[in-house]
Parts: C-alpha cells; structure tokens; sequence
C-alpha cells in the first residue's frame, strides 16, 4: 500500500535545507546542491507546489541557537497545509531530542509524511514511529561523539601546550606553532615598561596615569589582519588590565582561563560564557615555563594579588585600592567583633576630620555600629610603628630614591629613542617606495609623495621630543644633596613629617609592611593586632582623648608645671621658664604671657599677686641661698639629702620651700659648715654669681 495519498499530494511539500556553519555554507557546496535537488524529487513524487525553506543556513541544529526556518515549518504543519517534509537525512531536520520528537509528535497529529534519500515514512504508524525514533537518535548521538571527539582532541593538544590560536601583543607565532618574543625591541621594551612601572606604582589606573602624563605609547596589534602588524597608541585601563593579568607574560601556557555553563531561556538551551577564572589554580591546564616571558611567575603571583586586593569593594577580605584623603589605614583596618573591613568617614569643617566605623548589620538589620572611633590618634601610633621598623632600612631608601629619578627619566627617553627609529625605518621605507614609482604616473607618485612627507613630519616631531627631554634633564645629584638625602635616610622620623611627602606615599609605604590590622574599642583605649607581611603580629594599645580634648590640647605635664609655677611667679615669667625647658603649647608655639593668661582662665588657676609667697611662708631656692648665704646647688644638695624640706608640684617645676624650715637647725649647721669650706675673697672686683631667678 502506498503511504502518499490524495490528501497529501492536495498540501504542500516543504524542503527543510540546513547547514550547521558558515563555513559549510562557504565551502560545502555540494551538500546545499544535493539539498536543493530535493526539490526534483518532491515534483517526481507527485507534488506540484514544493516550498523550499532555506532560513537555517549557517544555523546548528543542537539545540542551542534559535532555527527561524524550523519555527516556521513547525508552524505550517500545524496549520495543516504540509503534506510532506523533505530532507537529506535526519539530522538536518534536528540534532537533539526536542526537536526532533516535536517534529513527530505535530506531523503524527495532522499525518505529514517525512521524506529523506531513504524512504517514505508516516509518524502515524508504528514501525515508521519507530524507526524515525531511531534516526533521531542516532543523530543526536552523532553530534555528541563528534564533538566529544573535537573537545578531546582539543584538551590533547593543549596538554602538550600546541594549542596556539593566536597569540597577544609582545609575542609572535613560529611556523612550528611554538610562541617567541617579538624580535622588535621596541615592542620588547614598551611591554618590559609596563610590568616595571607597575611594581614601582601597584595600581593599574596609576601606570594609564603614568603613561599619560609623560605621552607615551604602548604597542597594539592591527586587528583583522592575518599579517602581525604593530600599531603604537596611547594605552587604555583595559588594555594594561590585559597585560598585567595574562599569564602568556610570565612564560606560561594556560587553557580553560574562561569556561561555559548551560542555562534554560525562552525553553531552550543556551551556552554562556563565563567570566574570566582568576585564580590559577581553577585552571584546567597550565604549563609554567613553556617559553621566555617578560616576568617571573612568582612576579605574576604578586601582580595578581595587588590587582585583586585593589578591587575596591568585590572582596570581602580585600584591602582595596589606594584612595583620596587623609586617613593612612583605609582598608587595612578590620573590625574585631564581625570581621568586616572599617569604613572611613570625613566630617568636620572642610572635611578634616576622619573617622573609622564598622557598620555591622546596618545594612540588614537597621542594627547600630559595631565600632566608631577618631583616627587620627591611630594613624599616628601605626605610622610610629612603622617608622620603627623602618628606620634599618632608611640608609638603602635613601640610595633607592637616588636612583628613582634617573630610572624614570632613562625609561621615557629610551622609549622616544625607539620610536625615533622606527620612524627612520619608516621614512626610509617610504622614500624607497616613492623611487620605485613611475615618474610620469603622478596618481601613484603623487600618493607616495603625501605618505613619505606624513612619515616625516612624524620624524621631526617625534626628534623635537627627544631633544626637550634631553635637555630638561634634572642635574645630577651633587654631594651636598645627596649627604642631605642620606642623613633624612638615617631618620625615617624627619623623613616621613617632611612637607613634600604625600599621603598617597605614606599609604603606599604602610601597605607594603602591614597586611591588615584587627581593631577593638575597649573602655579606655583602642586595641589593635598589626598584622605585618611577614606574618608576625604586634599588639598595641592607643589611648583614648579625653571628652573635650583633642591633638591641640596643651599637655597634662605642661597643665602641671603651669600650675605650680602660677602660685610662685607672674605670667611672664611662667612663660620665659617654660620656653626654657623647651616646653611647646599643644599647636607647637612658643609660650607668652597672653598663651599663659588664656590656659589659667580656661583651667581655673588663679594668677599670682605680688607678695602672695611671703604671706604663705613661702621662698624661691634662689630666695633660700641668698638667705642661707650659699649657693643654689648647695641648697638642692641639702634637699636631695633631706637636710631641707622643699616641695616640688613635678619635674621641673620651682621648689617650694618654708620659711620658717631655713631656721632649722640642722639647716643652719649645714650652711655654716659649707661656708666653712669655702675660701674667703674680699676683692672689690669680685662678682657674686649667685644669679637672681627662678629655676
């Protein structure tokens, strides 16, 4: 019995053509020919009106890409005008299940025949079910193998470190598929810049800052060009971004950096490409040492690290980029109750005030802050800290900073250097073409002629660069400055408060010594754990301000003394002992008499009056020798042996002594026998240095 009936013949036949690449589209001719034929052998079967629907070329029948040419078959064979569907084979129709179970499950509904170089089927019945059932199975198996085959085979040669598509700026591919430097030096030496200024600057953005400011370029691939040809461009963060972070730059060869997951949208599989694996050790290959990088590996490790500790707020343990301001710890702060890193927040007149807080679970839970503290005080006892262990090394940062100078200005001319011949090449390479031309062809000539003149004019100015930066070299370091810069090395202290200094530098210098610092807020002082990069630990304990006090207040041992000396002597004087001692007001200044009058009213100390010691009984050691006859160290020698009773408020502070203890006895005895020792003079040109003032 024949399976095409009347009622098929009176619909439509349809010829499903597909190829799964654009490249088979391209170059597999004969497969679209065979195809298309197919539209002869519908007509042979008794069809008159055969549809070709050809909208899925280039489009894989796998399940993962969208087939417009298959919806719309579906769609005609529900609407019940297809008698028949025509392919070369099962495969072209679908290669997965769905698909092809869907296709059979509609033609079984309205009886659409389907029809390949084999035979005629009829889903409806059951042997022809059965053995469609078959073919699709067999093709989507096909698909499977094939491609397992295609991904093995892959991963094989990747083993051996043979897979080499193409290869990034600085390297060149041999015809043995191996990868070499570029034998351009320039371009050896514009990528060698970028790693040097980045473990000189540790940030990416601060070498594109660095790159910009002193206008140099950086080498780029043309793309869409087989041949490897190098442009020289100003740099972007991504472009930098790529070089730091490649692994190829290290002498490694690494596969599977990027993987793919399978997701379901719109009711379809689709294959997403995820993002860049940055731990190397997710890497399903990696070869170290496979040819001659620009860096160590050890090197690219450290880069890697800086660049994610850098990434302001995607990592929970990360100390982030440098930033704007005047704290010295952003980042390295962590909170010892929850774990999370400190935030900074600036508030005051101008934002000169800077304050350290843990959130917690504000953002949660509406909970309030673990801990907020002033940092200031903090950031002065870490810098302490750091200046300590410092401090050895001052003498060969004084060296490194010599040499700072010299390094940046070599790699700027160096680079203008390389750039200047390359442009010699170039005109040179230009002016040879224009020899070679015709003459009296002035279409070609003329054109030569405009590029030879570009070339030199590039030549020209890329020569007036070289020589303003030959001339504005800085002088070489003369003896004189570089005994000033080592004595600032032999004190890191000096160095580290000299206004020329940075906050940015200061930041950079405590990240490279101190990994992150756990902090607590105790009731009186604030407790922190350093945790160093070398992996040991010192604890400290910073003492909080009073409320009411701040870094300007006047020291409590300077209160002290003013205190005690206010009931001894006036203002002026009070001041004039202080300056001695070398005693500062809390803002660094000298004393006066008006700073001294202000600090009494503030503190409720009340001023001297004159003759106010007499009434209390009271003298001044001066006072005591003129009485006793002798002199002031014989008095201090007769307190310090307890002979004679005196009082002092505190170090430093005037002695108070009775009046009535000079009538003493023993006191009196004392002077007598000191007198006693002492060889009489009665020349008239003698001076008595028995000074009058306060000590």
């Amino acid at each position: 019995m024949t399976k095409i009936t009347p009622e098929h013949l009176a619909r439509s036949a349809i010829v499903y053509v597909r190829q799964s690449s654009t490249y088979q589209v391209a170059n597999n001719l004969e497969s679209q020919r065979r195809q298309y034929g197919l539209t002869e052998r519908a007509k042979t079967l008794g069809w008159t009106d055969v549809e070709v629907l050809d909208d899925d070329l280039g489009r894989s029948g796998g399940g993962g890409a969208a087939r417009p040419g298959f919806e719309k078959l579906l769609a005609a064979i529900c609407e019940g005008r297809v008698g028949a569907v025509l392919s070369l084979e099962a495969s072209r129709l679908a290669r997965n299940g769905r698909d092809w179970h869907t296709l059979l499950e509609f033609c079984g509904l309205i009886g659409t025949l389907i029809i390949d170089e084999d035979g005629i089927y009829d889903p409806r019945l059951s042997n022809d079910r059965l053995l469609l059932g078959m073919k699709g199975t067999m093709s989507e198996m096909e698909l499977s193998t094939l491609r397992q085959r295609a991904v093995e085979a892959t991963r094989q040669k990747a083993r051996r470190g043979e897979l080499v598509a193409n290869v990034p700026i600085g390297f060149v591919k041999t015809e043995d598929r191996r990868i070499e430097k570029d034998p351009d030096r320039r371009v050896q030496e514009g990528i060698s810049l970028v790693f040097r200024k980045f473990a000189e600057l540790q940030t990416v953005r601060q070498v594109l800052l660095w790159f910009y400011q002193e206008e140099v370029l950086v080498p780029a691939i043309i793309p869409g060009r087989r041949k490897h040809e190098v442009e020289w461009k100003r740099p972007v963060y991504h472009t930098l971004h790529r070089i730091l972070t490649n692994p190829i730059y290290s002498g490694a060869y690494a596969f599977g950096r990027r993987g793919t997951r399978v997701v379901l949208k719109d009711g379809r599989k689709k294959v997403i490409r995820e993002s860049m694996r940055r731990n190397w050790r997710d890497w399903p290959i990696l070869i170290r040492d496979h040819h001659e990088g620009y860096i160590s590996w050890d090197e690219y490790e450290k880069n890697q690290q800086v660049i994610s500790e850098n990434a302001n707020g995607k990592s929970y343990l990360g100390r982030g980029a440098i930033r704007r301001g005047e704290a010295l710890l952003p980042g390295l702060l962590r909170c010892a109750r929850c774990g999370r890193r400190l935030h900074v927040h600036y508030t005051g007149k101008g934002g000169n005030t800077l304050i350290y807080l843990c959130k917690g679970d504000f953002a949660v839970t509406a909970s309030t802050n673990c801990i907020r503290f002033g940092g200031m005080r903090v950031d002065r006892m870490v810098a302490r800290e750091v200046i300590a262990r410092l401090q050895p090394l001052g003498i060969e940062a004084a060296f490194a900073a010599m040499e700072t100078e010299d390094q940046d200005y070599c790699d700027k001319k160096r680079q203008l250097e390389n750039a200047v011949q390359q442009a010699q090449y170039e005109v040179q390479r230009a002016q040879r073409q224009y020899d070679a031309a015709d003459p009296d062809n002035r279409l070609v000539a003329g054109e030569l002629e405009r590029r030879w003149n570009e070339k030199l004019a590039a030549l020209r100015d890329l020569e007036r660069r070289l020589e303003d930066i030959s001339n504005r070299r800085a002088p070489a370091v003369s003896d004189e400055d570089r005994a000033n810069l080592l004595a600032l090395g032999q004190d890191i202290a000096v160095a580290w408060d000299k206004p020329g200094v940075t906050v940015e530098t200061r930041k950079r210098i405590i990240r490279l010594l101190i990994k992150e610092i756990v902090v607590d807020v105790a009731e009186d002082t604030f407790d922190l754990v350093i945790h160093w990069q070398g992996g040991d630990h010192t604890r400290l304990a910073v003492k909080k301000n009073k409320v009411g006090r701040t870094r300007w207040a006047t020291p409590e041992d300077t209160l002290t003394l003013i205190r005690a000396m206010a009931r001894q002597m006036p203002d002026q004087l009070i001041a004039a002992a202080l300056n001695r001692m070398g005693k500062k007001t809390g803002t660094g200044k000298n004393w006066t008499r008006c700073l001294i009058r202000q600090i009494r009213r503030r503190n409720d100390i009340a001023a001297y009056r004159e003759g106010e010691r007499q009434e209390r009984g009271e003298v001044t050691l001066v006072e005591a020798a003129n009485i006793l006859n002798v002199s002031q160290a014989t008095v201090r020698r007769m307190i310090k042996n307890g002979v004679l009773t005196a009082q002092q408020e505190c170090k430093g502070a005037p002695w108070i002594i009775r009046a009535d203890e000079l009538q003493n006895e023993n006191v009196r005895a004392e002077a007598d026998a000191r007198r006693a020792r002492r060889p009489a003079s009665h020349h008239t040109d003698q001076i008595n240095l028995n000074l009058q003032g306060v000590t």
